[in-house]
């Protein structure tokens, strides 16, 4: 999307459009696939606590989450650094830079899953929960699997072959559900070690996910030229400590709330797993709280390696352009989720869960959407300082949201009664600190990149978020059917707001039909 009061401009370079169409049509391969993630996570949300009970749900979330503050970073890194190394080799380098930086890659993938074997039992007390500690064990094969299937997805990102990035993403995200779904489902018949078995099934599908991707990459061959191993650890390596940073942020309310909820157990006379079904209420919480944010990963793995080239050629306006056009984007669709999420928080959580599950997590639902709908917007202006090679302002920025969350939760969170108070309270610290970093975060785009939406699309957006969650919470008791109903309804009211306030408009469907029309000629 453009801004609204813009109008496609004969000035542009040539290629624009062809840039436009391109990158827009990767990036609807890659949104299908977020897509298809994102339903695959609902069946697999939605079978999980009925496998394991709410319980031995909250005990797999605890160990999922623990275990991803590990892989992602690595993850992540090895995704934007290869494909940073890749985009900016010529063709005859290319093959040389993939089988350099695999062998690097390999190495980090040893050391992180021995490392956090050893460190899983430390990990697993410190946390008040030394019951997963088995599963935190068996999850150190994914540190493996994933930290050297990620630099072969970077491989094709940096190629831009989003078609083939969109594939393995679906192939990872069915094995993963189910494999978390099939192996707890095994061992919880056969054994009632169903939080283990889900643990071994993502160990066998990151395994599979990862021989797939191998064999369609390949290794690459020995040669010279290209990105250097040096280079590629200079440009990984902040980048790294921010992703460090981010995974900090994303998990620090869930562990925090496992860490306090078991202190405020023990403190009542209970034992610690009396901690697991509050942490399973807040994660079934988190199901619909991260919707945003994962379907605008999308967004930064088209918007990096853009970003990237037009920084490298100091094309100083398209770095602009697509800094605009980016945010406004991802605000438009944050918001359009953030809407139907807090505005029928219960509904949706009785829609897919037990009602145990919503009792105790409608009130924090309503406001974690929120604030992981301004997480979502973080994300884009982490990926934009990343992009520009301002690694340390993004891991500083990062570091300062990740602080601001830690001390708002002791605050607020500790010593709270042991019921659902613990879940509001993290919420509530959560939505704040998130907040206040993505202001700062702002800012620093706005300096770094001389371009961010506009304060008018802001403000459009606010008001049609605010009057489409006024509608939702019309309803608080709504029956499934009648959910589904009103979710439309809902966005519904979103995008009409938009529409009269023109924010939406013609220069939006043209967008649109550069990256759908075929070129003519």
């Amino acid at each position: 999307m453009s801004e609204p009061s813009q109008q496609p401009s004969a000035s542009k370079p040539v290629g624009d459009a062809e840039v436009a169409r391109k990158a827009g049509r990767g990036g609807l391969a890659i949104t299908s696939a977020k897509v298809y993630f994102i339903l695959l996570g609902l069946v697999q949300q939605i079978a999980l606590p009925r496998v394991l009970g709410l319980g031995g749900y909250g005990a797999l979330s605890s160990a999922l989450s623990i275990a991803s503050i590990a892989y992602n970073p690595v993850v992540t890194t090895g995704i934007q650094g290869v494909s940073r190394a890749v985009s900016a080799s010529s063709d005859g380098e290319q093959p040389a830079v993939v089988r350099r930086l695999l062998g690097v890659h390999a190495v980090v993938s040893l050391l992180l899953a021995a490392g956090f074997f050893l460190l899983s039992e430390p990990l697993g007390r410190w946390t008040g929960a030394p019951h997963i500690v088995p599963a935190l064990r068996i999850l150190s094969g994914v540190m493996f699997f994933y930290s050297v299937y990620s630099p072969l997805i970077g491989v094709l990102n940096g190629k831009k072959q989003f078609l083939r990035q969109a594939g393995l993403d679906i192939l990872a995200a069915t094995l993963r559900t189910a494999g978390l779904i099939g192996g707890g489902y095994a061992l919880a018949k056969s054994s009632g070690s169903g939080v283990e078995g889900s643990a071994v099934g993502f160990v066998v599908a990151s395994s599979i996910v990862f021989t797939v991707a191998l064999l369609w990459v390949g290794l690459g061959r020995r040669g010279s030229g290209g990105t250097t191993v040096r280079q590629h650890l200079v440009f990984v390596g902040p980048l790294l400590v921010g992703q460090i940073l981010l995974n900090l942020l994303l998990q620090a309310d869930l562990t925090l709330l496992r860490a306090f909820a078991s202190e405020s157990a023990s403190a009542t006379g209970q034992a610690l797993e009396a901690a697991d079904p509050l942490v399973g209420a807040y994660r079934a919480t988190q199901l619909f709280c991260f919707l945003p944010y994962q379907l605008l990963i999308s967004v930064t793995f088209i918007l990096f390696p853009l970003l990237a080239k037009a920084h490298h050629d100091g094309d100083r306006e398209a770095v602009a352009r697509y800094v605009r056009t980016g945010i406004r984007l991802a605000l438009v669709l944050a918001g359009l989720m953030v809407s139907v999420t807090s505005g029928l928080s219960g509904p949706l959580l009785r829609l897919v869960f037990p009602a145990e599950a919503a009792e105790l997590g409608t009130e924090s639902m309503q406001i974690l959407t929120l604030g992981f709908g301004a997480f979502a917007i973080f994300g884009i202006f982490t990926t934009v300082l990343n992009s520009l090679e301002h690694e340390r302002k993004s891991a500083l920025v990062t570091a300062t949201a990740f602080a601001l969350v830690v001390v708002l939760c002791f605050a607020l969170v500790r010593g709270a009664p042991f019921d659902k108070t613990l879940l509001m309270r993290t919420a509530l610290s959560t939505t704040a600190g998130l907040a206040l970093a993505t202001t700062v975060a702002a800012v620093l785009v706005r300096r770094s990149a001389g371009a961010l939406v506009s304060a008018l699309s802001l403000g459009r957006v606010l008001l049609a978020i605010a009057l489409a969650i006024a509608v939702g919470r019309q309803f608080p008791s709504a029956g499934k059917v009648m959910t589904l109903a009103l979710s439309a309804l809902v966005a519904g009211v979103y995008v009409a707001v938009l529409l009269v306030t023109r924010e939406l408009g013609k220069a939006d469907l043209a967008s649109v039909m550069v990256v759908v029309r075929r070129r003519r000629g």
